[in-house]
């Protein structure tokens, strides 16, 4: 059996972290190629926010009634890329219709 031996340990290394960096950077492309197919093929209804709605009632009012309301207002959160106390009126929401 032949044995090995690595003259520079440093490159070696450095190989294989980048090695490794490679490969998750392809595993997290497949993951979020398939995450944006996912986003593209639901279907979302356009909710322009008024003065004292939240996020709560307009996922109540517009979200799937068969869903938890807390679940539809985290989808609109995703959808919208904000967070539960963000919204403001005029602004234009996409809730999804799932």
């Amino acid at each position: 059996m032949k044995h090995y031996h690595i003259a520079n340990r440093m490159r070696f290394v450095c190989f294989v972290a980048m090695v490794l960096l490679a490969v998750s950077f392809v595993i997290m492309g497949i993951i979020n190629t398939s995450s944006a197919k996912e986003k593209r093929d639901m279907r979302y209804t356009e909710v322009t926010v008024r003065e004292g709605d939240t996020l709560w009632e307009l996922a109540l009012d517009h979200g799937n009634p068969e869903k938890d309301v807390r679940e539809v207002v985290y989808d609109i959160c995703l959808a919208n890329n904000i967070k539960a106390g963000d919204i403001r009126p005029g602004q234009i929401l996409m809730i999804p219709e799932e």
